[in-house]
């Protein structure tokens, strides 16, 4: 199992003149002690559950180009992009500017997106779940279509593109990992299956049924189930004495049906819990 960092709150001591010092530290340790990915939302605004929507939030892109400036090894990716905040001809060249940027370590992470509110509120079109869907499987044969050098024009529902020209290509080959987030089992697991190389579930009772439900959408669309990588969500609370790690470990030996588990991990501006993690998580569940 491989441990990433999911980065989903910016609300830390010192306010704005602080956030990129720490968030430069905070993407250093992580690389330097075995994180595999390091990641962060895609959100304009703070997401219920983690504040109020005022709290600091910095926008994806722009933070990843940021952090894989400060990192050398860990793969850098949006934990996931809302498929219709952006263009999926610019989300293409977003993904290979990362990605040849960082020598190669970009994952596209996206999703149907599900905050209506920030959407609406930054004037974003945020048409009905279905037309989402949609949406995201275009923007994934667009993406595919540059990163695979086809310059022919595409012609979908909701998206044209005369010349879909990709230059620099990607360094990533055949063209850098597809995660799909959701665990929806009509539509995102099959998205999964036709189009992905990851998926992001939840770390939920359900979870061995949403992978059962993968599998079988793989066995339709012809693909080998065991080549898509399997990770979850997660919460690392391990305390800055590692009080907590013993039972990190036991749980995350629970989830040995993943390949890679993603975690925000709490007060970790502090730096010292990622340290932790790096120590006795990591190297603790690396042979499930």
């Amino acid at each position: 199992m491989r441990v990433g960092l999911q980065i989903p709150n910016f609300t830390w001591p010192g306010g704005a003149e602080r956030i990129g010092p720490t968030l430069a530290e905070i993407a250093r340790t992580a690389d330097a002690n075995g994180f595999a990915h390091v990641g962060v939302m895609d959100h304009f605004f703070q997401i219920r559950g983690l504040g109020p929507p005022e709290n600091e939030m910095l926008e994806a892109y722009a933070a990843l180009g940021f952090i894989a400036a400060n990192t050398t090894r860990a793969k850098i990716f949006a934990v996931v992009t809302g498929a219709v905040y952006r263009h999926p001809g610019v989300l293409a060249k977003t993904i290979t500017t990362l990605d040849v940027l960082s020598g190669g370590r970009a994952i596209l992470g996206i999703g149907a997106a599900w905050n209506e509110y920030e959407a609406r509120a930054l004037g974003i079109p945020f048409p009905p779940l279905a037309e989402r869907f949609e949406r995201l499987e275009e923007t994934l044969q667009i993406c595919l279509r540059m990163w695979g050098a086809d310059e022919s024009p595409y012609a979908g529902k909701h998206y044209r593109l005369e010349r879909p020209l990709n230059s620099p290509q990607s360094l990533s080959r055949p063209h850098p990992p597809i995660m799909i987030g959701g665990s929806g089992e009509r539509k995102t697991l099959r998205l999964v299956a036709k189009y992905a190389q990851m998926c992001n579930l939840f770390a939920t009772p359900d979870l061995a049924h949403k992978l059962e439900v993968l599998r079988r959408h793989c066995e339709k669309e012809g693909r080998d189930y065991d080549a898509i990588e399997k990770t979850a969500l997660f919460t690392f609370d391990v305390r800055e004495d590692g009080g907590n790690a013993r039972e990190v470990v036991a749980h995350l030996r629970s989830l040995a049906r993943l390949g890679t588990v993603i975690g925000g991990v709490r007060d970790v501006w502090k730096i010292k819990p990622l340290e932790v993690i790096g120590r006795e998580i990591i190297p603790s569940v690396a042979d499930l």
